[in-house]
């Protein structure tokens, strides 16, 4: 904090000087009574009054100071908390002696924190708003706000300082709002179907239940590494082998990856395991949880997401190789064949891993020519098994897997599967991973034998999914950057704090 700042240093100073008047800068006494929607919301009826005012009626609100305009004896202050904005009049005359003048003029200001107390009129102009009959100040605000009303508009200043950008920005402020509400109603929409609320290991001595790039911190007492989880998926699926039937958790995974429009390095998920279900149940509950989503939050059935419109009464099931040659245009007669694949991809100067296999190749088709063309919610299944290494292979065509991801507008909000409860399959799929790491993949899943021992005794049919919270949240608010629906996103170190990092 530059505090040799001049405009602060006369904030500063200002604060002294309301001290030597004996008021306390940063008082710790509100008296509030309501908030400013309740106030709004319940003297509406005055602007029917032919004197538009209502001097029996008595409220104290609080909330920083957003404008301050002074007209000689009287001013006018708008000031906002949470839930809204609110006009107050404030009048000489109305305040103790010399208050006005000696202090509220010179010393309080745009970005302090007040309380008001007063009575409810309508303006000439036809604005609710507050007269006031005490002004007393809460929080003098020492930096002062940008200059601009409207709001912060650099994105690098409302991400590194999300506070200013949420003092700025009340939409951004719904955004969060509407996240939370995301969260809480995900919780009970999966409470009111049975299942049960868990809590699994942030640290694994494993980094496992995806293909990722795991975090590595070290544990000091035991003296060995421990992995920043990148999916809690063994730890749940263990449950289920312990005899629980329904299981979820709304967790923090961490993944030591690259940042752009939808990826963070660590991000919010569910996760759910079902016994006794395949993944075709999870596409039923997965079309119920949207419907119980837009039905709480309001949403219309045809979403904008920017220049998209999205249609959530037109969900659709497709197959992975299908959809290659249907939707993304690759031709038919190549989608199983290795090297046709290969070379196709040359001509059109794509780049590729050396010695991907044939499910991989496909899985790079997907992502190139396909993805970005799903617009309305649409279920890409049957995977290929060598880019599924913990889904249950279908049982008439073995080279596929039981699964699913969904994707919307372009982009993957879900993955499920039904789970492979084979320990032999899934050991054999384990050490296909181990040799890939050994190559090179550094994303590859690594060996976990003691989820393996934990398949040994039985795990019941079952079915798992993932939804993407954060995405999902960036959908249903129409916002296209991650970062917009995270309240302090991963940033690059500014020049200063690459300077103390080095230190």
């Amino acid at each position: 904090m530059a505090f040799e700042n001049k405009f602060i240093q006369q904030r500063i100073e200002k604060a002294e000087l309301l001290r030597k008047e004996g008021i306390n800068p940063y008082s710790n006494d509100s008296q509030r009574n309501t908030t400013i929607e309740k106030y709004l919301n319940v003297n509406s009826d005055i602007e029917e009054k032919e004197d538009k005012r209502d001097e029996n009626r008595h409220y104290i609100v609080s909330g920083r100071i957003k404008l301050f305009r002074i007209m000689g004896k009287a001013s006018f202050i708008k000031i906002e908390d949470e839930s809204g904005m609110l006009q107050i009049y404030v009048a000489r005359d109305n305040l103790p002696e010399g208050f006005y003048n000696n202090t509220f003029k010179k010393n309080i200001e745009v970005g302090d924190i007040v309380e008001v107390s007063g009575y409810p009129f309508v303006t000439g102009k036809g604005e609710l708003s507050l007269h006031a009959n005490n002004v007393k100040l809460l929080t003098k605000a020492i930096a002062p706000l940008p200059e601009k009303f409207h709001g912060v508009t650099d994105k690098e200043i409302r991400y590194r300082k999300r506070y200013l950008d949420l003092i700025m920005n009340s939409e951004v402020r719904k955004t969060f709002q509407i996240r939370s509400r995301v969260i809480s109603l995900t919780r009970r929409f999966f409470e009111d179907k049975g299942f049960l609320e868990v809590e699994t290991p942030m640290m694994h001595p494993i980094a496992g239940g995806a293909n990722a790039k795991p975090f590595v911190t070290h544990h000091n007492a035991l003296g060995i590494d421990r992995y920043l989880r990148i999916a809690p998926e063994l730890y749940l699926k263990r449950l289920i082998v312990g005899g629980f039937e329904a299981v979820f958790e709304i967790n923090r995974n961490f993944r030591n990856e690259g940042m752009d429009a939808t990826h963070n390095p660590e991000f919010t998920s569910i996760e759910f395991y079902w016994a006794y279900k395949t993944y075709k149940d999870l596409i039923e509950i997965t079309k119920e949880y949207f419907q119980y989503l837009f039905g709480h939050l309001n949403l219309p059935v045809l979403l904008p997401y920017g220049d998209l419109e999205v249609n959530f009464e037109n969900f659709q099931e497709i197959p992975l190789i299908k959809s290659l040659s249907t939707i993304g245009g690759v031709p038919e007669e190549i989608v199983n064949d290795k090297e046709k694949i290969i070379e196709f991809l040359s001509t059109q100067n794509i780049t590729i891993k050396p010695g991907m296999n044939l499910g991989q190749l496909q899985g790079e088709l997907f992502d190139e020519f396909v993805e970005e063309k799903l617009i309305d919610p649409t279920f890409i299944t049957e995977y290929p098994v060598e880019i599924s290494p913990l889904a249950r292979r279908n049982d008439e065509n073995p080279a596929i897997t039981e699964r699913f991801e969904l994707f919307i507008a372009g982009r993957e909000i879900a993955n499920a599967f039904s789970e492979l409860n084979d320990p032999l399959d899934q050991y054999e799929r384990f050490k296909g991973q181990v040799d890939a790491k050994e190559a090179g993949d550094d994303e590859a899943h690594e060996m976990d034998e003691d989820f393996i021992d934990a398949l040994s005794y039985g795990m019941a049919p079952t079915a798992g999914q993932g939804i993407g919270i954060d995405r999902l949240v960036m959908l249903l608010t129409n916002e296209h950057s991650i970062r917009d629906v995270l309240l302090f996103p991963a940033m690059k170190p500014l020049h200063n704090e690459e300077k103390n990092l080095e230190e």
